[in-house]
């Protein structure tokens, strides 16, 4: 069979199979063009969920005729000459326009500035229209109609128009958020219509325009620097967290991007804080010189790939987990919000109960005694009478009021009561907060035992017989080069031969283990992320369930001391507003708060 050229038209309708998969991505193409044209205001207006109209209007430098003519023609481009290793801008390939006009109806009108009038041109299914004058203000808009008709199975694989229209809702939030000194106006008959102002130099205010207000009370701010790699942004308190990673947004050099290095990098620096099933919210963005890192690596432009994956990886579980660890105990905002929320009239839908709390025993469990807690059990309560709805009684035993110096002065105030045996109240200047001890209690432990992996090497178990583990010549590299930080963890490793690694001592906390098993996962870490994070993954794992029951239980009676110590140790103590589940350990209402419940504000 003969080898021959392919039509144009095929040409460009294959390109337009990777470049153009749906009607967000057209529009993501548009848009990002009239941000390389430096817009300072783009609109959005689609039909049918883009698939019957998708129009980008900008004002930014425009094109004439001349460039009009050569914008539709593939692989035109005003963005990069020669090279790759130095792309400065969003858009880089000359593919998308000849692309889109390929499969779908296309015209595109624009002036520069200066110009009399305007130029227009057409391309209906691969087939182009000469350039004519027409009358258009500075800048240009792009209309695409009917997508896909030109290829009708394509158009068959297409989602719902609601789906169509989410998608470019979403894509049209990224590009806002990374871009917070535009202003994006989104419109059509298939969707309500989003409007976003130009934020300025303010993009905690653009971001939460996108995610609410209740990220902007959430939110820690990233600033770190590394090998002149900056990473900014901003991530949400581990209490803070969703149902799905839909609210973690990464940008590399201004480019929205969903690379897996990057979310599995965010996924790292929340572990042991965040509930299983659920998933921090952040903001990041990544600023480093464009030869460091390959944009290139698929037409859509999504993907990248880092020339250090591991210093990447490593500047991003840092800087949150020293953020974090900066913010303390700090907790989110929505708990009190949700608290207030079912004190309202017809919150609950299960019965009252029918009889009053009542006290109930349990043996005293001494506390830690690194945390500076009483061994001796609460005595001596006198009882008092306490009216309620039924004039029924109820005693101190059940709300424990503690005389104490006022906690003004302390963050999360001085403890008042103990209720149910588990809950902490204590008194701030401008409200109270509530506390969960064995929540609380367990993050204490668990930060102990973290900084104990960090104070030296962890304590090892040595193997009666070394254990050989055959792994591929270059994976026996890769681990050897860490082993080193390996046997800092109580792993430790040497070469068995060109193509076996000898375990010689694992790690006591983890007890009997499957030693292989966990060789070969390092080994494929370390091939996949060129980081050998996951045996202290392990470890933390470890810590966080030993810490788990190693704490107070819920039941333990606190005598007022031990109550105050818990609050001043969680006040100094990193990531004390989350237990090792992900669980809030502590719910904070202002008088403010109070007052609304009460209707006195």
């Amino acid at each position: 069979m003969a080898v021959k050229l392919l039509p144009e038209t095929l040409i460009n309708q294959i390109a337009a199979g990777e470049v153009i998969e749906r009607p967000a991505s057209a529009a993501k193409e548009l848009i990002e063009n009239a941000i390389d044209a430096g817009a300072t205001r783009i609109e959005i207006a689609t039909a049918g969920g883009g698939k019957s109209l998708l129009r980008i209007t900008d004002n930014g430098c425009g094109m004439d005729a001349g460039d009009l003519e050569l914008a539709v023609r593939r692989h035109c481009t005003s963005k990069i000459n020669t090279t790759l290793d130095d792309i400065r801008t969003l858009g880089f390939r000359g593919e998308a326009l000849p692309s889109i006009g390929s499969v779908a109806k296309l015209t595109i009108t624009s002036r520069r500035a200066g110009d009399q009038q305007g130029s227009q041109v057409s391309v209906v299914g691969g087939t182009t229209s000469p350039v004519r004058p027409a009358p258009a203000n500075q800048g240009t808009v792009v209309e695409v109609r009917d997508i896909f008709f030109a290829t009708p199975a394509r158009l068959k694989f297409l989602k719902s128009e609601r789906a169509e229209a989410g998608a470019i809702t979403e894509m049209v939030k990224r590009m806002a958020i990374a871009f917070p000194g535009i202003r994006f106006v989104l419109s059509g008959p298939d969707r309500s219509n989003l409007e976003l102002p130009s934020t300025g130099d303010d993009p905690l205010a653009r971001i939460a325009q996108i995610l609410g207000r209740e990220f902007k009370d959430n939110a820690i701010e990233i600033d770190a620097l590394r090998e002149d790699v900056t990473l900014t942004g901003f991530a949400g308190v581990p209490t803070f967290n969703r149902g799905n990673s839909g609210h973690q947004y990464a940008f590399v050099n201004g480019r929205p991007v969903q690379d897996k290095l990057i979310l599995s990098a965010i996924r790292g620096a929340y572990a042991e804080t965040v509930p299983s099933g659920r998933y921090p919210v952040a903001v990041l963005s990544i600023t480093l010189d464009p030869a460091l890192v390959d944009v290139n690596v698929h037409p859509a432009k999504a993907d990248v790939r880092f020339r250090d994956p591991g210093l990447i990886r490593g500047l991003i579980v840092g800087a949150i987990r020293e953020a974090l660890a900066r913010e303390g105990s700090r907790a989110a905002t929505t708990s009190a919000s949700g608290l207030t929320s079912a004190f309202r009239p017809g919150y609950a839908t299960a019965a009252a109960p029918s009889a009053p709390w009542t006290a109930h025993t349990s043996p005293s469990r001494p506390l830690m005694p690194a945390f500076g807690f009483a061994e001796t059990e609460q005595r001596g309560f006198d009882s008092v009478t306490i009216p309620s709805a039924r004039a029924e009684t109820v005693t101190s035993a059940d709300i424990l009021m503690s005389a104490h110096p006022d906690g003004a002065q302390y963050r999360l105030g001085a403890a008042r009561a103990q209720l149910h045996e588990n809950y902490i109240v204590a008194q701030t200047d401008d409200g109270l907060v509530i506390v969960d001890q064995h929540a609380a209690h367990e993050r204490l432990v668990f930060e102990a035992m973290r900084k104990a992996l960090d104070a030296g090497r962890l304590a090892s178990q040595s193997l009666l017989i070394p254990e050989i583990v055959d792994l591929p010549e270059e994976d026996c590299d890769r681990l050897m080069a860490y082993a080193q930080e390996l046997d800092r963890f109580g792993l430790a490793i040497e070469r068995f031969g060109p193509g076996a690694i000898a375990v010689r001592e694992t790690p006591a906390m983890l007890g009997e283990i499957d030693a292989a098993g966990m060789v070969r996962d390092l080994a494929d870490e370390v091939a996949e992320w060129n980081t050998a994070g996951g045996l202290r993954a392990k470890l933390e794992h470890v810590a966080a369930t030993m810490a788990c029951h190693g704490s107070v239980r819920s039941g333990r009676r606190l005598r007022p001391e031990e109550m105050n110590a818990l609050l001043r140790q969680m006040e100094v103590t990193p990531g004390s507003g989350q237990c090792n589940h992900g669980r809030p350990t502590y719910i904070e209402l202002k008088l403010s708060d109070i007052e609304r419940l009460f209707g006195r504000s």
